[in-house]
């Protein structure tokens, strides 16, 4: 028996709406990234972009467990010596949610070409509006 293997002309794209009011970090953010993978389909295949397009809403009211507010930190790097920059997650929320919910997808996906395709599918905003009403959303609880 051969290795199922998707072609181009059998994929198909849909598009999903997310509401993130009250949910948890993490557990959404595997959810989104399965999505975004393709993994949800029964013609996955690892070496292809069979995914679909996640529209997340009200990204700055998610909650996280724990300690995680103050004690989680995001670092990055101005590219000048001495330039190493750091903030909470707590800090992060309030001026860039869309940032925070961004990167823990990010950090799920491949880490390579493929993976950078896949993040382009994921559309996330603050408040319950967004511009993608033409695309016939499918709402996932």
């Amino acid at each position: 028996m051969k290795t199922y293997s998707a072609k181009l002309e059998d994929i198909d794209k849909k598009w999903y709406l997310i509401d993130a009011k009250g949910k948890v970090l993490g557990r959404l953010a595997t959810q989104v990234a399965s999505i975004l993978r393709g993994k949800n389909k029964p013609s996955f295949t690892p070496s292809m972009d069979l995914g679909d397009y996640v529209v997340i809403i009200n990204a700055e009211k998610i909650k996280v467990t724990g300690n995680k507010l103050k004690g989680k930190i995001y670092r990055y790097h101005t590219s000048y010596p001495g330039g190493l920059k750091s903030t909470t997650l707590e800090t992060l929320l309030q001026k860039k949610p869309e940032l925070v919910f961004k990167k823990a997808v990010q950090g799920m996906i491949p880490h390579n070409k493929l993976g950078r395709a896949i993040i382009k599918k994921l559309k996330i905003y603050r408040g319950d509006e967004h511009p993608h009403q033409a695309q016939k959303l499918e709402k996932i609880d």
